[in-house]
């Protein structure tokens, strides 16, 4: 038979399972520091402040801290009474996430867009100032004003026709074309008016809008008065029967007595009517 050790020490008896003492070789844990505990919480109540925040805005929340993380429990509910956002915890603060900034090759179309858009009210405001510089609207003005346009400064400055018969000719031309301040202006201004009685209107205005009317081959009509002929001019003052030469295309406009004034130029300074419709042609050399 075994002897039986009794020798009275503590390490002969056998230790009952589940004892908390330490195994052997294991190293000791170390205790939980509670400032490092608190600055956890806080980081929790961080996360649970962001999900409130992402929620509010309709945004996916922020993802859960690690499953396998041993979390400590929050100090604060993820809200505060009343459906209010928990409180940021000290030392954290919220940044505003950066807007993204346009690529610069939209940010150059953009500008030529805008440029181009500019380009082309400009050009239509100066198109429009020319046509109206240079074709003015007629509309409103008396027989004086289209006089004024017309050959009213004959005296200063060229613009009347050096021959007679094209005088008469630019009439049924303009006539031909309704350009009423090149017809009117061939007349001397109380003879505008006094044409345009003849033929039947109310001013010389508006007998070139109504004999533009009754107009019907634009090229014979401006063409049946001839520019020249050869016969030598009989004066410096004399008439133009519209009837002698034969109009074509549109209304006869009567006779013309023209007047040689300064310059050399020729205007319009009588005017009477003459049979409707006009007699047969005398045969005249051109």
């Amino acid at each position: 038979m075994a002897e039986q050790r009794d020798d009275g020490k503590p390490g002969s008896e056998i230790e009952p399972a589940g004892s908390n003492a330490p195994t052997a070789g294991a190293p000791p844990q170390p205790p939980v520091d509670p400032a490092q505990l608190e600055q956890f919480r806080q980081f929790q109540q961080f996360q649970d402040y962001l999900r409130f925040t992402q929620a509010q805005q309709g945004n996916q929340p922020a993802p859960t801290p690690d499953a396998g993380m041993v979390q400590a429990p929050s100090s604060q509910p993820a809200t505060q009474p009343g459906g209010q956002p928990p409180v940021i915890p000290p030392g954290y603060q919220l940044v505003p996430t950066e807007r993204r900034r346009a690529p610069r090759w939209l940010s150059w179309l953009g500008k030529k867009v805008i440029a181009w858009v500019l380009a082309i009210v400009i050009l239509g405001v100066a198109g429009t100032w020319l046509y109206n510089h240079f074709f003015p609207n007629d509309s409103g003005k008396t027989s004086a004003q289209l006089a004024q346009e017309g050959g009213g400064k004959y005296q200063t400055n060229h613009i009347l026709s050096t021959s007679p018969y094209e005088a008469v000719r630019e009439v049924y031309d303009a006539i031909a074309q309704n350009l009423v301040p090149q017809a009117c202006g061939r007349m001397d201004e109380p003879i505008q008016q006094k044409f345009a009685q003849d033929l039947g209107y109310a001013d010389c205005q508006v007998a070139v809008h109504e004999l533009n009317r009754k107009v019907t081959n634009k090229n014979k009509y401006a063409e049946s008065m001839p520019s020249y002929v050869s016969e030598p001019i009989p004066g410096d003052r004399f008439t133009i029967s519209s009837c002698q030469f034969g109009i074509e295309g549109g209304p006869a406009l009567g006779a013309f007595t023209v007047a040689k004034v300064p310059k050399g130029q020729w205007l319009i300074v009588e005017h009477t009517n003459e049979p409707t419709p006009c007699p047969l042609p005398t045969p005249t050399s051109r």
